[in-house]
């Protein structure tokens, strides 16, 4: 249904009719359109958003090319910002300070002199004490402007031109990478390296079916400008490339430096892209405070102009693959770049494009330049081979084209009429010089009209012929690849990443030795130790009161199962001592002071547990499926929980509801799973599940009465059944609260 737009009202009357919804939309989608395609996204032919088009633009125009003298960037933001981009100067000056550093950008498109930040963070000084200018990379991509070569449109204001994409002379999109979040989408493009993207770009120019992977033979990976080590298994590059969305995991570069004595040191020379070093020397400087970082003794910064961070082991020791690999783990040593290609087409459209169809759309761009500035050359030869057509009449009939100036009172008229020559041509007959009358001159006309109808020839065959187009463009793109020079030299490496288990040697760290740990009643937990021998010695806060005695060692791992279902895993030795009472475990997990705890025990590889909740479902759970060293802990059974019992050899389970109903079954009956509700151990028509218990039918069943004693069950296997059986009422002589042992 077509929609009509309605008069704008009389300038007496600012009040519109309008439902909320349409106008909110309307002007909505209006904002999101402009910053997909004005602010947020760069263009997939010369990888620019706006403001760093007009940047550059406005500096050329400025003629603060590479071989002049730099100007004051405050200069240059005035510029830009009176002319071309009407927003903030502090907005204008932070692109051209990211396009000025070469820690940011792979191929930096401005020269800055003066402070323009650092690594570590620090900001750029003031746009009044900074001076910039072009880069040959960024005249490159400005080359050929003045050659009809791309199209422009009105500014802001209809006062000047601008440029709607640059000419481009190497593909900067994926060169320097690019990143921006716009509404309801964003783009993350890592940097490459320029000779690799032109190599690629002249594989596709001679097979344009080119897969991924013939292109991934010549662009290995992203290349970041602060160098580092690509550990993205290739495969993965592979996927990345082809959908143009992916990641890649980059980690610093480092190397041992021996002290003598068996002392070393690690020295590392080159971050992650993007990381702030200050912020990386903080963070690890946080970790050896809280004694999170085990391995590592201290952290220093030695940075001059080349960065230089030194890592002390705790110990001789610790092997240096280790301490890296763990450290790798818990700070910024290591970071994925997330990759989103997402860029605009030529006709504005937004979309994610894989390698190939960038590297497309790039080469497509170059041959639309070509052929533009090949026709703007064509025209200024045909216009000169016309002048020259006219001089050459001249000299042939010198006599009286010199009479026809002498003595015609409308020389130029008589001229035009007389030899049949065109205005342009009478009036560059007209402002010849009389020394140029010589014969030298006129060889220097047929010389010169020769060589420029050969051009033309040359340029008109090429403008009928595809194949002479694209070796064109392959010809430039050489000669682009020799300009860039050094700037070529690859900076990141692709490397495979260890397979070392740094759990292993964290645990290999720790001195091995026998502990207790003491939970209280009201969650206050302490590792005393040695074994306590004697419970009723332990001193608690006033009203709290044992809930938990667990021998252990300080290499294990501690589980605690909570009756939301979630079991926790804290290491042993880093429990607090037992001087005092401890600490709140609440305070090491998230768990809420409403949920109790089932059980607390220590984790044995290979063990396997029964889990049971109280509407009477459950299953077996290797314990290994439980470990979680997160503060959330790591969801297992589904429902309240209500037992976790060590299946160890048992062969048969017995359960007892709140109905004083025993059912027995043996446990091959239950699945083993790694989480979930389980299945149903026992039907009730009302009230739940009670207690359970695991044992071995070789060696019998049994209870614990009130008073501790071991209470035989010889007759057990009269409660035999199949599992989710309603069962029997319990033997005479059974505990009253319904428990196989009682409740600790």
């Amino acid at each position: 249904m077509a929609t009509t737009t309605a008069p704008p009202p009389p300038p007496g009357d600012r009040i519109i009719d309008e439902p909320l919804s349409e106008a909110l939309s309307r002007r909505y989608l209006a904002y999101a359109l402009s910053v997909i395609t004005d602010r947020a996204l760069p263009d997939v032919r010369d990888g620019l958003k706006p403001v760093q088009r007009r940047v550059l633009y406005a500096m050329r125009e400025m003629r603060l090319s590479p071989e002049n003298a730099a100007r004051k960037c405050a200069k240059v933001v005035g510029e830009v910002m009176g002319g071309y981009h009407p927003h903030g100067d502090q907005s204008i000056y932070d692109t051209l300070v990211r396009m000025a550093q070469a820690f940011a950008q792979r191929y930096p498109l401005v020269d800055g002199q003066g402070n323009f930040g650092n690594i570590d963070g620090d900001n750029a000084a003031a746009m009044r004490y900074t001076e910039a200018k072009l880069t040959v990379a960024a005249t490159l991509l400005l080359e050929g402007i003045d050659e009809d070569a791309v199209d422009f449109k009105p500014t802001y204001d209809g006062s000047d031109d601008e440029p709607v994409v640059l000419p481009a002379g190497f593909p900067n999109l994926l060169a320097n990478g690019s990143t921006g979040i716009a509404v309801g989408m964003a783009t993350s493009i890592p940097p490459h390296n320029a000779a690799e993207l032109i190599d690629a770009c002249l594989l596709l120019l001679d097979q344009p079916d080119a897969s991924t992977e013939a292109l991934m033979a010549h662009v290995q990976g992203p290349d970041f400008p602060t160098g580092g080590v690509i550990v993205e298994p290739r495969a993965s590059l592979l996927d990345t490339y082809a959908t143009g969305r992916g990641g890649v995991r980059v980690r610093a570069r480092w190397f041992r430096e021996d002290l003598g004595k068996g002392m070393y040191q690690i020295v590392v020379t080159e971050v992650p892209y993007q990381v702030k070093k200050a912020d990386l020397v903080e963070q690890l400087a946080n970790l050896i405070e809280l004694k999170k970082a085990p391995l590592l003794g201290d952290v220093r910064d030695e940075s001059a102009e080349d960065v230089r961070l030194v890592l002390e082991p705790k110990s001789r020791n610790v092997e240096a693959e280790v301490l890296m690999e763990s450290l790798f783990k818990l700070s910024d040593l290591e970071t994925r770049f997330s990759v989103n290609l997402n860029v605009l087409d030529a006709r504005g459209t937004p979309g994610v494009m894989s390698l190939r169809q960038a590297l497309a759309a790039f080469l497509a761009h170059r041959r639309d330049v070509l052929v533009r500035r090949a026709r703007h050359r064509l025209a200024k030869i045909e216009a000169r081979l016309h002048i020259l057509d006219g001089l050459m009449i001249a000299y042939l009939n010198l006599d009286e084209v010199i009479r026809i100036v002498r003595y015609e009172a409308e020389p130029k008229a008589t001229l035009i009429a007389t030899f049949e020559l065109s205005d342009l041509q009478a009036d560059a007959i007209l402002n010849t010089r009389l020394r140029q009358l010589a014969r030298l001159e006129e060889m220097e006309i047929r010389r010169e009209h020769a060589e420029l109808s050969e051009e033309r020839d040359g340029i008109m065959g090429m403008l009928a012929s595809d194949p002479a187009q694209w070796k064109l463009v392959a010809t430039g793109l050489r000669d682009v690849k020799a300009a860039l020079g050094d700037l070529n030299i690859r900076r990141s490496t692709l490397a495979d990443a260890p397979e070392i288990d740094t759990e292993a040697a964290l645990e290999a760290m720790i001195v091995r030795e026998p502990i207790t740990v003491i939970l209280s009643d009201r969650g206050w937990i302490r590792a005393a130790r040695g074994r306590v021998e004697d419970p009723s010695e332990l001193k608690f806060k006033e009203g709290d009161k044992l809930a938990f005695l667990v021998p252990a060692e300080t290499t294990d791992k501690l589980l605690i199962f909570a009756g939301d279902g979630r079991f926790f895993t804290l290491a042993c030795d880093k429990l607090p001592g037992a001087r005092g009472h401890g600490e709140p475990l609440r305070l090491m997990i998230d768990l809420d002071d409403k949920v109790g705890l089932v059980d607390v025990f220590v984790h044995k590889p290979g063990a396997r547990r029964v889990l049971a909740s109280k509407d009477g479902y459950g299953f077996i759970l290797p314990e290994a499926e439980a470990i979680a060293f997160r503060r959330a802990g790591k969801q297992v059974l589904n429902g309240v929980a209500l037992s976790c019992i060590a299946l160890g050899d048992a062969n048969h389970l017995a359960v007892i509801g709140d109905n004083n109903k025993v059912l027995i079954f043996p446990t091959a009956e239950l699945p083993e799973m790694s989480r979930g509700k389980g299945v149903k151990l026992q039907a009730y028509r009302e009230g739940g599940l009670k207690d359970a218990m695991a044992f071995r039918a070789e060696e019998g069943a049994g209870w614990i009465d009130s008073g501790g004693r071991n209470r035989a069950w010889p007759e057990w296997r009269e409660w035999l059944g199949k599992r989710a059986g309603a069962g029997k009422l319990a033997p005479k002589g059974f505990p009253a609260s319904k428990r196989f042992r009682p409740k600790s």
